[in-house]
């Protein structure tokens, strides 16, 4: 036994959550043209919107997901359901991103194992899984087919498209090739690219899936066999990078030892309450990676983390404008937030100020909130007081825009 991390589902749902929801496919016929040349000659999206779209369609937003998100961002599918969506905090009545005001669109962007067509798909001209045959995808081409979602939906223009981490590249993404359709841009915990050191880590986590014999060149699902171990330690080296040394201090150092009274705010309780004198899991903090881990592997594809990170590591919006990130914001005409936290060693804050700038030198308008926080990369996803109040103000002058011109 690893430990006893788990959520039990509430005897009812909460008042503030959208509730049972029904996630819905939608398959698109149109060829999509990707950056690295290949087709996809059809595919499919799998999407979950919550609230109402008003009658001329102006208050729809787009929540964009992160490495391991997908389309299921707030309310249950059942009531068997052990948690709610992975943005909970944020989506629902009376919550920062407002059912009551908006219609709230999210979706398993290509390449996902959640249901949009990826490598765990079947490959229809081979009758098998895509496996690793499936192309690879970066943020571009996500939000070339975000586009096409749109078009299918009625919808013209997004009151604002937001995401945090990957979603956030995202979102700079849709202010650069399509400026004219979005009002307002929500980049949460983002960067403008990757550094050296976070292409490190993706890198590693590739290598321990990769190198896990069970993987077999990416044609597990074929060989009926998967590459669990090594896509445990990927998740387990991913998440420590999510969480700052203040967080697992205060996650993993909340009792105290006689062995270690002089030690426990450093997080280093121990599991059992003594040590084992071998190599088993002494310490919380590695019987909560080890959970981590476990829990990841049953429920992610290794071939869509291969291409989640590949996809993180290519973005770079300035690569068509000579490396100038302000260049490439020139069309953009929408309004901007960027949120950053301190503790966030991922992404942190001066990434987001670089965005800053080159928004400021492109002379566009953006509003810039930096919060003290201890979650680390993490912090995004959740209810920190001062970010959600600074998040629900925001989005309510979005809504009173929109009913603004409406009148």
């Amino acid at each position: 036994m690893l430990g006893t991390f788990f959520k039990i589902m509430p005897e009812s749902i909460p008042i503030d959550s959208v509730g049972l929801v029904e996630p819905q496919v939608y398959h698109l016929d149109d060829p999509l043209t990707l950056r690295s040349g290949k087709v996809l000659p059809a595919f499919d999206l799998m999407v979950e919107a919550y609230g109402e779209l008003n009658a001329n369609k102006s208050n729809a937003i787009l929540i964009c997901h992160a490495l391991s998100g997908d389309h299921h961002a707030a309310g249950y599918h059942s009531m068997d359901d052990s948690k709610a969506g992975w943005w909970e905090s944020c989506i629902g009545p009376g919550k920062a991103i407002d059912t009551q005001l908006f219609y709230v669109v999210c979706l398993n962007n290509l390449g996902g194992c959640a249901g949009s067509t990826g490598p765990t798909s079947i490959n229809p001209q081979t009758g098998k899984h895509y496996g690793p045959d499936f192309p690879v995808v970066t943020v571009r081409d996500w939000v070339k087919s975000q586009v096409m979602l749109m078009d299918r939906l009625g919808i013209e223009k997004w009151a604002a498209v937001i995401g945090g981490s990957l979603g956030g590249m995202q979102v700079l993404r849709w202010t650069i090739s399509y400026p004219a359709r979005l009002a307002n841009a929500i980049c949460i915990a983002g960067a403008p690219k990757l550094s050296a050191q976070n292409i490190a880590f993706n890198e590693v986590a590739r290598h321990s899936i990769t190198s896990d014999p069970n993987f077999h060149e990416g044609n597990y699902l074929e060989k009926g066999t998967y590459p669990k171990q090594g896509l445990m330690l990927a998740r387990m080296v991913g998440h420590i990078t999510y969480l700052s040394d203040s967080a697992m201090r205060a996650k993993f150092g909340k009792s105290v030892t006689d062995f270690e009274s002089d030690q426990a705010s450093f997080g280093r309780d121990l599991r059992t309450g003594k040590l084992s004198f071998g190599f088993n899991v002494d310490f919380q903090v590695e019987s909560y990676l080890h959970y981590q881990g476990e829990r990841f592997s049953e429920n992610f594809d290794a071939n869509t983390y291969l291409l989640m990170t590949k996809a993180l590591d290519y973005f770079d919006p300035s690569v068509d404008f000579d490396g100038d990130l302000s260049k490439a914001f020139a069309d953009s005409n929408c309004k901007f937030m960027l949120i950053s936290f301190s503790s966030d060693w991922r992404f942190p804050p001066e990434r987001s100020r670089e965005i800053v700038n080159d928004l400021l030198k492109a002379d566009k308008e953006v509003t810039y909130l930096e919060i003290e926080a201890d979650q680390g990369h993490d912090a995004f996803l959740l209810p920190i007081p001062r970010y959600i109040k600074a998040f629900s103000a925001y989005l309510k002058r979005i809504h009173q825009e929109i009913v603004s011109d409406a009148t």
